[in-house]
């Protein structure tokens, strides 16, 4: 048995998310279906990285099994029944036939984008956000982050983990003219994490609260110091990375 890695880009505006929930529309549902219809037998794949409603992907993966080779147009195919929201951009061999697309992943990468100037274009691709911002107390907000590992204040409720401790390796903002970004890198995310350290720093960059107040929301401990307001659409995953040497590009 075979383990075969897809690497996916989507459009996350009509899907409920990129987990399988029944029959409920999601992106791993999609994937699922179009592999099943190409392969003619069921297939069961297991994303790398959870994404919730209406945000998007740059990159993301789903790995399953197969007795054998692959059929060398699979991804050509696949991309030819898809809807247009989701594309297979690449397919790789697991070295490791126990490779697990989640586990084995060592880190995610998050985009979050901003804009202050009502544009039709950027309309369910980013959050607009007509507010005075003050870039250089959210540089220092994000900076603030490094400073940390236990993130429950940023955690939604009622989830099944069993550690908020995530290491995060980058954060930052980006000025792009019309547009700010928040980029943030980790090993792993909790369930609405982003979207909460974005919320929570926008109150401070609206002078809310300055970066000791922000530090003292994160030292609480607490989901309901933290804003998850923000909208899904605003988000982006853009990378996962696995270790060098650890999947074969075959398609």
């Amino acid at each position: 048995m075979k383990r075969y890695f897809l690497e996916v880009m989507y459009n996350g505006t009509a899907f409920h998310g990129s987990q399988l929930q029944g029959d409920i529309p999601t992106v791993q549902l999609a994937v699922n279906k179009a592999l099943a219809t190409l392969m003619r037998r069921p297939v069961e794949t297991f994303g790398a990285s959870r994404t919730d409603e209406g945000v998007h992907a740059l990159s993301n993966f789903y790995h399953f099994d197969n007795d054998g080779a692959l059929n060398p147009q699979l991804l050509y195919k696949m991309n030819a029944i898809l809807q247009d929201a989701i594309s297979i951009k690449a397919i790789y061999e697991a070295l490791d036939p126990e490779t697990n697309a989640r586990f084995a992943a060592t880190s995610r990468q998050y985009r979050y984008r901003i804009y202050g100037k009502k544009n039709p274009f950027l309309h369910e691709r980013a959050l607009y956000h007509p507010y005075r911002l003050d870039k250089n107390v959210l540089d220092q907000t994000a900076a603030a982050l490094k400073e940390y590992s236990n993130f429950e204040t940023f955690s939604k409720r009622n989830t099944q983990t069993k550690t908020f401790i995530c290491n995060i390796m980058d954060a930052h903002w980006e000025d792009h003219g019309n547009e700010l970004h928040f980029v943030v890198e980790a090993n792993r995310f909790l369930r609405g994490m982003v979207r909460g350290l974005v919320g929570t720093q926008l109150q401070a960059g609206r002078g809310r609260f300055d970066v000791d107040g922000f530090r003292k929301i994160i030292e609480a401990q607490d989901c309901t110091k933290a804003d998850f307001s923000v909208t899904g659409h605003g988000l982006y995953l853009e990378q996962v990375k696995y270790p060098s040497g650890l999947l074969v590009q075959i398609q």
